[in-house]
C-alpha cells in the first residue's frame, strides 16, 4: 500500500475509532437525540459549503430518494442506536462488533446480489468464523453477565445498517459524489432529528453540560463526521471500497485502547474468545478476491468450449 494510502488508511482508523469514546462522554450530558442532532447539524455546516462551492449540490438532490435512504441506513438508525446501547455497555464492545461489517457485506452481496468473489470458499470460512466470534462474544458474556443482550442487538443492527448503506449507494446512485451524498445525508438527518432535539436539547442545556461532554460532541461532528467522510472517500479511491472496510480492525484498536484505558473498561472471557475470531472471520470474508467459479460450472464450460 503506497504512503499516501497508509496514512488515509490510518486517519479514517482513528477518525472512525474514536466516536464510541466520546459517545461514552457525551452521554453523561446529553440525551441521545440531542447527541445525534448536534453531531450531524455540525457536520453538515462544515461539508456542504465545499459541495455548494463544487457545484454538486443540486445534482445530489436530485437522487434525494436513494439520498434519504443511504441517511437512515448510514445515520438515522445506527447513530441513535449505537450512542443508546453505549449508555449501558462498554464503548470497546460497541468498536468490536462493527468489526463484523465487512462479512455481513459480503454475506449480503453473496446471497442475495449474487457475488461471486463473496462465494470463495475462504470467504464463506471468513463468515462462518465470524458469526462464531459473534456467538461466543455475546453467549459466553451473557451467561457470565458480564454484558446485556439488548445493548449489543441494537449494535448488531448498526452493523447491519452499516454494512448495507453503501451498497444501496453505489447501486442507487452510483454517479453522486461521496463527499455530496455525505454531505447532503447530514442535512437530512439535521432535519428528521430537529424536533426530537427540540424537546431535549433545551433541558440538556439548563442541567449545565460538562466541558468534556461539549467538546466530545465537537469532536463527533467536526472530526468523526465531517473530516472522516472526507479522508474516508479519498481513501477509497486509492484502494477501492472494499478494502476500504478494513479500516473497521483499526476503529477496534482505537476504541478498546481508550475504552480500557481511560475509562477503565473490563476485557471480558467474551472479548478474548471472540475478538480473535471476528477479527480472523472479518479478514477473510472482506478480502477483494476474484469470482468464484465452482468446480463442476467450470467443468461445464470446459465441456462446451471443446464442443
Amino acid at each position: 500500500m503506497p504512503r499516501s494510502a497508509l496514512a488515509l488508511f490510518l486517519s479514517v482508523g482513528v477518525a472512525w475509532g474514536i466516536p464510541y469514546y466520546f459517545i461514552a462522554i457525551a452521554t453523561s450530558s446529553f440525551s441521545t437525540p440531542s447527541i445525534v442532532w448536534l453531531r450531524v447539524t455540525l457536520g453538515a455546516l462544515l461539508l456542504l459549503p465545499i459541495v455548494i462551492r463544487r457545484r454538486e449540490l443540486m445534482s445530489t438532490l436530485r437522487h434525494w430518494r436513494g439520498a434519504l435512504l443511504f441517511a437512515t441506513l448510514e445515520m438515522v438508525g445506527p447513530w441513535w442506536l449505537i450512542t443508546e446501547a453505549e449508555r449501558t455497555t462498554a464503548s470497546s464492545l460497541a468498536g468490536l462488533m462493527m468489526t463484523t461489517i465487512p462479512f455481513i457485506a459480503a454475506f449480503i452481496t453473496g446471497t442475495f446480489l449474487g457475488d461471486r468473489a463473496a462465494r470463495h470458499p475462504a470467504t464463506i470460512t471468513g463468515l462462518v468464523i465470524g458469526f462464531l466470534g459473534v456467538f461466543s462474544l455475546v453467549g459466553i458474556d451473557a451467561l457470565t453477565g458480564a454484558i446485556d443482550v439488548v445493548p449489543v442487538l441494537m449494535l448488531a443492527i448498526s452493523a447491519v445498517c452499516y454494512a448495507i448503506a453503501p451498497i444501496v449507494a453505489g447501486r442507487t446512485m452510483p454517479n453522486v459524489s461521496g463527499l455530496s451524498l455525505s454531505a447532503v445525508s447530514l442535512g437530512m438527518v439535521s432535519i428528521i432529528y430537529a424536533p426530537f432535539a427540540a424537546f431535549t436539547l433545551p433541558a440538556d442545556i439548563a442541567a449545565h453540560p460538562s466541558a468534556e461532554s461539549w467538546i466530545a460532541v465537537l469532536v463527533l461532528g467536526s472530526i468523526s463526521s465531517a473530516l472522516a467522510f472526507v479522508l474516508f472517500f479519498a481513501l477509497i479511491k486509492h484502494i477501492g471500497p472494499r478494502r476500504a472496510t478494513l479500516i473497521t480492525y483499526v476503529n477496534l484498536l482505537v476504541a478498546s485502547i481508550l475504552g480500557i484505558v481511560f475509562l477503565g473498561e473490563p476485557i471480558t472471557t467474551g472479548i478474548l474468545i471472540g475478538f480473535p475470531l471476528v477479527v480472523v472471520g472479518s479478514y477473510l470474508a472482506g478480502r477483494t478476491r476474484p469470482d468464484y467459479v465452482p468446480k463442476r460450472e467450470r467443468a461445464a464450460g470446459q465441456k462446451e468450449r471443446q464442443n
